[in-house]
Formats: structure tokens, sequence, C-alpha cells
């Protein structure tokens, strides 16, 4: 009779531990192949994210070509004379004859101011001066008849010297109260408010019944009277441009209230300093304006004809970088990688700048450059062959 472990005891066939072999291996090979292909896909992505990190730029060709010697500015037009009048006597307004925008005369009547207690203290002092002027006479006919007894020895030298000494005290007395009487008029001269010179009402701030009071330059003038006939322009040009503008030169100007119409003005004189605060000076010029076409107050832009300058250099406004440092500019370096350079801006046209300082026509520059780049980035250029000419208009 046959064991029962020997029956229950089952061989496995040969080729089963070759299929088991077999398989083993496809997986292992299958694990490798899907290894090598996911590490090859990284390396991809990381070599794109690395190409796509470079930014791509485009570059700017330098040019000085087209480069006007229009000098530009901001002006301020001003009456050539402006006078704020204020009381010299405190009382109340009694009437005015003048509004703004009236055209007056020199020496016009503008307004009168009612002062009572003045002219109360004006008729007292002309009393008091009549007083004086009485006992003047009095001891004037004192004197001399006192100086005829001298001469017959009648009185003593002592009284004739007295009497004379009394009409002294008079006479000073008499004159005294004269100039009060001329000091009081003067000051009611001053009740009649009237124009130092021709040219017009610019402004009113009083009006019938209100109190006046004297004055001060704090204070809101009673008027104000313009000389609007001749025009004053002040405008302050950049140091770098100053020894260009001399009295004499023509300049031409345009003003909001008639953009499509051009004013000459003529340079009158420049204050032959510069400002220390603004590194500007001071160019005043007149203008002609007898048709009263210009307004005191106007904002100007005032176009100077300079020569044109050469070999100046010009960047787009999109160029630009502010930087901790100072204005700078984004350049290709001879290697290829990104080199920052300070600037210095000698005018502002808006669009674009032109440069003083730190650029050359050699360089290329960078136009509108990221914010993120840094000194010795690799960029990417988009137009190797070509570039943009940039030119200033005045």
């Amino acid at each position: 009779m046959p064991d029962d472990t020997d029956i229950l005891r089952h061989t496995p066939p040969s080729w089963l531990k070759t299929a088991g072999i077999a398989a083993a291996c496809v997986a292992a090979i299958i694990v490798a192949i899907g290894l090598i292909s996911r590490l090859h896909a990284d390396q991809n992505v990381k070599n794109w994210t690395q190409a796509q990190a470079i930014p791509t730029v485009k570059v700017i060709d330098l040019s000085s070509e087209g480069a006007q010697g229009a000098l530009v500015l901001p002006g301020d037009v001003q009456a050539f004379n402006s006078a704020p009048i204020y009381a010299r006597v405190s009382g109340y307004l009694k009437r005015w004859y003048v509004d703004i925008g009236t055209p007056v005369k020199a020496g016009q009547l503008l307004a009168e101011i009612d002062i009572p207690d003045q002219d109360q203290q004006l008729a007292q002092a002309k009393a008091d001066l009549a007083t004086a002027v009485a006992n003047e006479r009095l001891s004037a006919i004192t004197a001399k008849r006192w100086n005829e007894l001298l001469k017959e020895n009648a009185v003593a030298a002592q009284d004739v010297d007295e009497k004379n000494g009394d009409l002294a005290a008079k006479t000073a007395a008499t004159a005294s109260a004269r100039a009060n009487v001329d000091r009081l008029e003067a000051l009611e001269s001053f009740k009649s408010i009237t124009a130092p010179f021709a040219g017009v009402v610019t402004s009113r701030s009083t009006d019938i019944g209100a109190l006046i009071t004297v004055g001060l330059p704090t204070e809101t003038p009673l008027f104000t009277v313009s000389d609007q006939s001749r025009l004053r322009i002040y405008v302050r040009a950049p140091q770098n441009y100053s020894a260009e503008i001399k009295p004499g030169m023509l300049a031409t100007f345009t003003v909001p209230d008639y953009p499509s119409q051009s004013f000459t003005a003529t340079v009158a004189a420049t204050a032959n300093a510069v400002d220390t605060q603004t590194g500007t000076q001071l160019v005043q010029l007149l203008v002609d304006n007898t048709d009263n076409v210009l307004k005191p107050g106007d904002y100007a832009q005032v176009h100077f004809a300079l020569a044109a300058r050469a070999n100046v250099i010009h960047v787009p406004a999109s160029a630009l970088m502010f930087r901790d440092s100072g204005m700078s500019v984004a350049t290709i370096g001879p290697n290829g990688r990104v080199a920052i350079k300070p600037i210095v801006i000698s005018r502002d046209f808006g669009t674009a700048v032109e440069i003083a300082s730190g650029l050359s026509l050699a360089d290329r520059v960078i136009d509108n450059p990221p914010d993120s780049l840094r000194q010795g980035d690799a960029v990417r250029i988009a137009n190797p062959s070509a570039g943009k000419r940039v030119a200033a208009k005045g």
C-alpha cells in the first residue's frame, strides 16, 4: 500500500520555474524603462524651466539723429506792474466806484472811506494852529515894543531877552501846530483810494459800509490794480543751458487759452545766479500785450531756439530703471550679459530723455527691462539684428 505522504507530495513541472524567472526579468525591464523615461522627462522639464527663466528683451540702437535745439520750459505769466491797495486810515467804506475788470487811469478814484473821528482831529488841529498863530503875533508885537524901549534905556535888557525868548517859543509852537495840521491833512487824503497807475482792477474785496482798518501786507487788499499792457514771463532754465539764454534773445510761447496760437517774447534779463536747491537760473521775458489777449497768472510753455548739440544721446523713457542708487539703464555687455549703468539726465522730453553722461552711442540699451533684471543676468535678444532709433522732438 503506498505511503500517504507520497500521495500528497506534488512536484511542479520544470517549465514553471523557467516562466517565473522570465516574468521577473520582464517586470525588471519594465520598471527600468519607466525610471529612465521619468528621469528623461524630469530633465526636459528642468531644461525648459531654465530656458523660460531667461528673459527675452528688445535692444535699442542709440542715436543722436533728429536732436533739435529747442528748449521747452514752463513759464509763469505776471503783470508788468501789480499793486495791492490797502487802507492807510481806519473807518467805514463810504462808496466804491470800480469793480473787477474795470480799466482805470493813474490817479482815478476807486473808493472813499468815511473817517469822522479823524475829520474832527483835523478841525481841532486847525483851531490849535490858529491859537498858536495868534499867540505868536501877540508875542511878536510885544517883543518889538520892548526892543524899541531898550534903545531908549527905558527897560532892562533881561526883560527884553525874556520877550524875545517868548517870541521864539511861540514861533516854534506855531510851526509844531502847522506840522500837525499838515500830517492830518495828509491822512485825510488817504480816505480817497486812487489807482497808482493805469491798468485794470483785478480784485475787489470790500463793499459799502464795511469796516476798514489800516491794512497790513498779510491781509487781503481792498483792490488790486494790474498793468496788463506789458507782461513778464518768468522761467527757470537748467544750469547746463543757462549760458545759452541771453538778454535780447527771442522766444515763442503758447498758453492753454489759445492752444493753436503762438506768441513772441523777448528775454529781458537773467538772474546770473543758479539756485542751489533747484539747479536752475531765473529768466525774465517781456511780452507786449497792448491788445489784452493774454492775462496775468497764465501758464505758458516757452520755447527757446538753441543751437543743436553734437553727439547728443536720447533714450526712450520706457528704458529707464528707477533704482535705489539712482536713475539707470540696462545694457547688453560684451559677454552677452546684462550690465546696469547709472545715467545723468539733462533734459526730459516726456517720451524720451537726453543723457548727459553714463552712455555712449555704442551701448545696446534694453527697452522695457523687467524689474527683476540684475547685473550679470543672462538674457535672450528678440531683435539681434534690428534696433530702434530714438529721436527727441524739441
